[in-house]
């Protein structure tokens, strides 16, 4: 990941609402959930949401599709991974095994699961 595109991704996670939102995202896996649902467990209205998830989406860390009526988001896997890679790579310098981190290219290779 580019520094440029990790600044895009934090940035869009530096902020309460998106990072809760990612974070429900996170949990659901594949399965997503509703804008409106987002909206509902975190309290606030749908407009808002609809904000917030176009951020998120525009730094590439989720994604949506039309299902019927609603529109269901999901977290774009590669995106983690390739986010926490970038920040654990200079971890323990330039060790982050060390610290109990997965190094960059271990979350490149390891794309068994969400995460």
């Amino acid at each position: 990941m580019e520094t440029k595109h990790a600044i895009s991704a934090l940035g869009a996670l530096a902020q309460e609402h998106r990072l809760a939102a990612f974070r429900l995202l996170v949990r659901a896996g594949n399965d997503g959930i509703a804008a409106g649902e987002l909206a509902r467990q975190i309290s606030i209205p749908h407009n808002t949401m609809s904000s917030h998830l176009t951020t998120l989406s525009q730094a590439g860390l989720i994604t949506s599709t039309r299902e019927g009526r609603s529109i269901i988001y999901r977290i774009v896997p590669d995106a983690m991974r390739d986010l926490l890679g970038f920040l654990a790579d200079d971890c323990c310098q330039g060790h982050p095994e060390l610290c109990g981190l997965p190094s960059r290219s271990a979350t490149v290779d390891n794309k068994k699961g969400c995460c």
